[in-house]
């Protein structure tokens, strides 16, 4: 299942705008579900610090995470027109080079099990260790603590995010795929195992490819 994307003629620097806007209305609901808890926590840490509505700095906490994701699809999308000029992307936005993609796969497999993948998803999951360390009373605070989640949460899966690369920028099936490993990951006491799991296929998968691109 593919949704419509770009014009996939030589592209011009006028075509990252439009990569851009369509990497953001891909990375807020891929992330938005993922920074639920996180949203809710905050709220109720706010509540309770400050004994006011909740509503509004929860909506600007959210607006600081979305803020970091909004640049990382300004990165993507940069990236995108860049691997098409090199002729990595077929014309349906999926990897034409097994080398590429299955470097991508094993990259992101190794990432699953490193120490910085584990301090990252850390703090993702308990976001109240973010928001507790120099708190800052306000919408100004709600906004930077929102940051801060972001700059994690990206660190955390960035490069399941460039593994849209391989299986397709528009494939929904593999969208909807990176989206529940994400919210697995962060949601369920088993999340942190499952993803190792997921890195070790992604490192498999990826030798594969690789390995049956020498074949032929």
């Amino acid at each position: 299942m593919q949704m419509s994307g770009p014009d996939m003629q030589p592209w011009s620097f006028a075509t990252i705008p439009p990569l851009f806007l369509m990497w953001t209305e891909m990375m807020v609901p891929m992330m938005v579900p993922s920074a639920t808890p996180a949203v809710l926590k905050f709220s109720a840490a706010k509540r309770k610090r400050e004994n006011g509505k909740p509503f509004l700095p929860a909506g600007i906490f959210l607006l600081g995470y979305l803020t970091v994701w909004t640049g990382f699809s300004a990165l993507a999308a940069i990236a995108q027109w860049a691997l098409h000029a090199t002729a990595l992307l077929s014309p349906m936005m999926v990897s034409a080079n097994a080398f590429f993609g299955g470097a991508l796969l094993i990259a992101a497999g190794i990432f699953q099990w490193l120490p910085a993948k584990t301090r990252c998803l850390s703090q993702c999951c308990s976001p109240l260790n973010v928001s507790t360390e120099n708190w800052r009373e306000g919408k100004t605070g709600a906004f930077v603590t929102g940051l801060k989640h972001g700059f994690y949460c990206t660190g955390c899966c960035w490069i399941l995010m460039a593994l849209l690369f391989v299986a397709g920028v528009m494939n929904l099936w593999w969208i909807a795929a990176l989206s529940a490993l994400v919210l697995v990951e962060r949601t369920i006491p088993c999340g942190r195992l499952l993803g190792r799991i997921a890195g070790v296929i992604f490192a498999i998968w990826g030798a594969w490819m690789m390995l049956h691109a020498v074949a032929r």
